[in-house]
């Protein structure tokens, strides 16, 4: 939370491929009013020249000069170079456009950018979910503390990050953690988002209720309905989410397995969390088989919903004793659970984006 109070300045974008919003950043904080400017998708001379004026108006909005640029940006991209070859939503920037240095020759300050589930996961890490979850282990007596942090937006698709003792783990090739096109347990010839996105839920609410996908609600309304507060199939809404969480789970057993650490979950979806993590939890607390038929524990550690009271007071609780060390009097806390928690996002999605992005630039500036 150092950076919590820092005066520094560095400015922010919101990259969508109508809209980019500019703001600044002061603490954790956003300091000035966005200013919303047309993203110019298919025109990379008009697109960068709005991305130019959109910082400048923010910056005559400030009192002191910021000290960096710092924002998430679709990729595919070689996001440490600050080259972008963005062919979806943004195809102006395909091909390899070095985004980055355009902009530090426009301003001369350090630009940083990042993808957008990156930086998710390391302002929950920072500010959100993993200090949180330290500090309750601490005041329940544990002597448990956790330094990794795996997280995963569920929206228009399926992403994730990874943070590690306070570092952004990206990967060689800006392409760690592609959560995304693991292998989809419950369709195995697709891959996890299209089991895992606002498609998903609405794709399987129509095939259950036996209508065509243009005529299938909204995941929200697919919420309502599944917890009764709105009429529909309830039963077709149950499955949309129940299935989500299947697939989510899976996927999630898979990452943590070779990861071990802390989950949290942001995006759009996240907050119909009550209606899918039964089914996520229950997938990643499942059993995996011999070729023999013997059944196994899907993972070695035991999964909990922090969401749910009674597990979190479990998770927390753990099985802590004191062992002695032989030839001396000495006692030493020990908690032999292995055990993960699953947890939604403290800041919310949006927010831990930007503190993701605020800390992440005086982190590498004060790294230097």
């Amino acid at each position: 939370m150092k950076y919590s109070k820092d005066r520094r300045i560095v400015l922010t974008l919101d990259a969508g491929g109508t809209n980019f919003a500019f703001s600044a950043m002061q603490g954790f904080n956003q300091i000035v009013e966005p200013v919303v400017l047309p993203a110019h998708a298919d025109n990379l001379k008009k697109s960068f020249g709005n991305i130019v004026s959109g910082f400048n108006q923010v910056m005559d909005k400030l009192d002191s000069r910021p000290v960096a640029i710092s924002f998430a940006f679709p990729g595919p991209a070689d996001y440490p170079n600050g080259i972008i070859d963005n062919v979806g939503n943004l195809p102006a920037y395909g091909g390899g456009v070095p985004l980055g240095p355009m902009l530090e020759n426009e301003f001369d300050i350090p630009v940083y950018i990042n993808n957008d589930g990156d930086l998710f996961v390391y302002g929950e890490a920072i500010a959100g979910l993993l200090p949180k979850v330290n500090t309750m282990l601490t005041k329940a007596g544990s002597p448990k503390q956790y330094q990794t942090l795996f997280g995963i937006t569920l929206g228009t698709g399926f992403g994730a990050g990874l943070v590690h003792n306070g570092e952004l783990f990206t990967g060689d090739n800006s392409a760690a953690t592609e959560i995304w096109i693991v292998r989809n347990k419950v369709h195995p010839e697709t891959f996890a988002e299209e089991g895992a996105s606002i498609r998903a839920v609405r794709g399987t609410y129509a095939r259950e209720a036996g209508i065509k996908f243009d005529a299938a609600p909204e995941p929200k309304d697919i919420f309502e309905i599944a917890t009764g507060t709105k009429r529909g199939q309830k039963k077709a809404a149950v499955e949309a989410f129940r299935e989500l969480g299947e697939v989510v789970g899976d996927a999630l057993a898979n990452a943590m397995t070779l990861i071990d650490g802390l989950v949290v979950i942001g995006g759009g979806l996240a907050g119909a969390h009550s209606v899918f993590m039964p089914a996520l939890i229950a997938e990643m607390n499942g059993t995996i088989k011999k070729y023999n038929g013997e059944a196994l524990p899907r993972m070695v550690q035991k999964v909990f919903n922090l969401e749910d009271e009674k597990q979190k007071k479990a998770f927390l609780a753990g099985k802590t004793r004191k062992v002695k060390v032989p030839g001396t009097s000495k006692t030493i806390k020990y908690d032999p659970m292995k055990r993960i928690g699953v947890g939604i996002s403290i800041l919310g999605t949006n927010k831990a984006v930007w503190i993701g992005a605020y800390v992440f630039a005086l982190h590498t500036i004060d790294k230097a």
